[in-house]
């Protein structure tokens, strides 16, 4: 790892103006988990290293105004600990609970997750089934963008070069199920082979997301218009997974081959939908969400 120099802003404002004036050259810290790592390994060498930690006003978690607040600087294990997230987004709860390791989920945070967009992210999934909204920030104001419109293909965003991330909101919903479920090759600090999350409301309208089977996460959108409105059965349900295949396109990599993704991707949807009624109508999914 080369040398670099090291600022830390006590303001949004004070970062921005710093990534202003270096540019290229600079790179917001958050936990680093991802930065550091991939800083040790060249991939990346940046001049300036701006740290965000020191912001308190990225710190927040709240529930007003009809949504569900997160600020850049909350943790995974923050995420984990809070009640609003556990009651009323249990997908995303859900996939924090096995992001990597308890070490990293302590440091790491979900905007930081988001930002670094690898296809294999644990928070994209369970975001795009609740609309989420991202919120950023840079030298020509605030934006608010759709989680589903912030990734562009593997680590690319919309971020401008010198706009960070400040947080999200998770609209609120009543009378939903939802679930997030994670193949992966152990348990612990390993990182997606496919990502399945599926939301369901009282009036049998659906949203069923994947992750780490694209260059982005995707919303089988042809799978949910096919379940609208319809009370779900087994024979639906598996129906539903198979026109949730059309929403994807694997690769065959370290992890796994496209052949197997496929495979489990089918069995995850259907799982997925089954797991997300019974979670509405009794609050318990009816079949495990834990990690394949």
């Amino acid at each position: 790892m080369d040398n670099f120099r090291y600022i830390k802003p006590s303001t949004v404002d004070e970062a921005i103006s710093s990534k202003r004036e270096y540019g290229k050259k600079a790179n917001f810290l958050l936990g680093g988990t991802d930065l550091f790592i991939a800083m040790d390994k060249g991939v990346i060498t940046p001049e300036v290293v701006i740290d965000l930690k020191g912001i308190k006003t990225l710190k927040y978690l709240e529930e007003k105004d009809g949504a569900i607040f997160i600020g850049a600087a909350v943790t995974w294990t923050e995420l984990i600990e809070s009640e609003i997230i556990k009651k009323m987004v249990p997908a995303l709860w859900e996939a924090a609970d096995l992001v990597a390791s308890v070490g990293v989920r302590n440091t790491a945070t979900l905007v930081g997750n988001l930002c670094n967009a690898v296809p294999s992210l644990e928070s994209g999934a369970p975001l795009y089934v609740r609309d989420a909204v991202v919120f950023l920030e840079g030298k020509d104001g605030k934006r608010e963008v759709s989680v589903k419109d912030f990734f562009t293909g593997v680590k690319r965003t919309v971020l401008k070069d010198d706009e960070l991330m400040t947080g999200l909101k998770i609209p609120v919903v009543k009378e939903f199920g939802e679930v997030y479920i994670k193949m992966g090759r152990y348990e612990g600090e390993d990182l997606a082979q496919a990502g399945v999350s599926v939301f369901v409301d009282k009036n049998n309208n659906y949203k069923i997301s994947l992750s780490a089977v694209a260059v982005t996460p995707v919303r089988a959108t042809k799978a949910e218009d096919f379940l609208k409105g319809k009370k779900l059965t087994d024979e639906l349900a598996a129906e539903a997974a198979e026109l949730a295949l059309e929403a994807i396109a694997p690769i065959s990599d370290i992890r796994s081959s496209k052949e197997y993704r496929i495979h489990m991707c089918r069995i995850m949807v259907k799982r997925g939908l089954i797991a997300s009624v019974s979670r509405m109508e009794t609050g318990v999914p009816a079949l495990s969400t834990r990690l394949i």
